[in-house]
C-alpha cells in the first residue's frame, strides 16, 4: 500500500509518500518535501499551485490512500481559513483521481506514532526515523528540512500504522 501524507498550508504544504513494508519490515519513505508558494502570488494562484503539485504527486506515485492533517482546533482564524482552503484543494485533487482520503488530527498522529498525544515535534521526528528508512534521505536538502515535510511523514505513517487500505 502506498500512502500520500499531506500537511496542508497555503505558504508551505508538506507531503510524504510512504510504502507499507512487508510483514515485520519498516515502512519505506519513497519521497517527501514541501510545496512552497510565493507570498507575491494571489490566494487563487497559490491554491492552484498546491492543487497541481498534489495532482502531480498522485499521478506519479499512484497512492492507494491520501492521509491529510485535519484542523481540529485553531488559535488564529486568519491562519485557519487559508489552511482549510489548502486542505480543500488537496481533497479535490484526491477526489478527482478517486483516491480514498482519511484525516487525522495532530493529537491522533502523535498518539499513533509516539504513543503520547502531547509529544513534542522532536519526539515525533525521532520516532519517524526509527520506524522508517528516513536515514536514507539527505535531510539537508532545502525542501526536506522543514517541519511541514516531517509532519506529512507522520500523517502518512499514522495511516500505515493504523492499517487503512
Amino acid at each position: 500500500m502506498i500512502v500520500l501524507g499531506i500537511d496542508p498550508g497555503t505558504a508551505t504544504t508538506g507531503f510524504a509518500i510512504l510504502k507499507r513494508g512487508e510483514k515485520n519490515q519498516k515502512p519505506e519513505v519513497i519521497d517527501f518535501g514541501c510545496i512552497i508558494t510565493e507570498p507575491s502570488k494571489t490566494a487563487g494562484e497559490r491554491l492552484l499551485i498546491i492543487h497541481n503539485e498534489v495532482d502531480n504527486l498522485i499521478k506519479k506515485h499512484k497512492p492507494h490512500l491520501v492521509s491529510v492533517e485535519s484542523l481540529f482546533f485553531f488559535k488564529n482564524l486568519k491562519t485557519a481559513l487559508p489552511v482549510s482552503q489548502a486542505k480543500g484543494v488537496v481533497l479535490l485533487a484526491a477526489a478527482k483521481k478517486n483516491v480514498p482520503i482519511i484525516e487525522f488530527t495532530p493529537l491522533q498522529v502523535k498518539m499513533t506514532v509516539v504513543g503520547y498525544g502531547r509529544a513534542e515535534k522532536k519526539q515525533v521526528q525521532e520516532m519517524i526515523k526509527q520506524l522508517t528508512n528516513l536515514d536514507d534521505f539527505d535531510l539537508k536538502e532545502n525542501n526536506r528540512k522543514k517541519d511541514d515535510a516531517t509532519d506529512a511523514l507522520g500523517i502518512a505513517l499514522c495511516a500505515i500504522i493504523k492499517g487503512f487500505n
